[in-house]
């Protein structure tokens, strides 16, 4: 439910269909079913989206504890800093996760979490076990709705002020940009099974923007906040790190 990507004035419908997800969730087969040795104690890191903390992805944390994941969040606060950087803080944080469950790890990312992940698993293929992407505009990063996007640029004020930890004006052109953008647009590494999640109904990134040519596609129907609080996320989500961790 955490996101500041989230236009104000359609703000409350959001929250109330985020929150009434939870509830279905809660009741379905897929949360209340599990098997506790599926995971294998298999690390996943999660990476929230644009505006949020890990605790957005507790319900998901949660999840994958119940079925022998070892998951852990990203650590990179509210997800408001400079690309670059927080590219940086995941790769370390990455690797601190592999070392500590003693084998490569799984990497899933909402939004403009998926993508950070993608240039992670880029960087270290070696540490990468599989990567899953939910709401995640690889094909252009910039490319979510008007609103979204003037969002992210006000943060940039912030940092020209002399504020640390927000976007800076290079992560939308100059050299930031364009070395990121290339690094996504270049073909996952060999060996990295990957799948994009994505939603006709997400109100912040335009689905097709979720087609990431390397990876699996699957759709699912929710709102862009509250995808990972649907039961589907969970059908889809279930099967395939399953698959990894054998």
């Amino acid at each position: 439910m955490w996101t500041l990507l989230q236009p104000r004035s359609r703000s409350r419908e959001r929250v109330l269909a985020a929150v009434s997800g939870i509830r279905g969730l809660l009741r379905d087969p897929v949360w209340r079913i599990a098997d506790p040795g599926q995971g294998r104690g298999t690390g996943v890191l999660l990476v929230p989206g644009f505006g949020a903390p890990d605790l957005s992805l507790g319900l998901t944390r949660t999840w994958l504890t119940a079925r022998g994941y070892r998951p852990a969040g990203a650590r990179i606060g509210f997800n408001v800093g400079c690309t670059t950087t927080l590219v940086d803080r995941i790769e370390r944080r990455l690797r601190r996760h592999a070392e500590a469950t003693g084998d490569k790890v799984i990497l899933l990312g909402q939004s403009r979490g998926g993508w950070l992940a993608r240039l992670v698993a880029s960087r270290c293929p070696e540490l990468v076990r599989g990567l899953f992407m939910f709401g995640t505009p690889v094909l252009d990063p910039l490319g979510a709705k008007p609103e979204a996007v003037r969002t992210a640029r006000m943060l940039t004020r912030l940092s020209a002020l002399g504020l640390p930890g927000f976007l800076r004006e290079s992560c939308f052109s100059g050299n930031c940009y364009e070395s990121n953008a290339a690094a996504l647009a270049t073909a996952l590494p060999p060996g990295i099974p990957a799948v994009s999640m994505y939603s006709r109904t997400d109100g912040v990134v335009p689905w097709e923007l979720c087609l990431d040519p390397c990876a699996e596609w699957v759709e699912v129907e929710s709102t862009h906040v509250g995808m990972a609080l649907v039961p589907d996320f969970y059908r889809v989500l279930g099967p395939r790190l399953a698959a990894w961790v054998t």
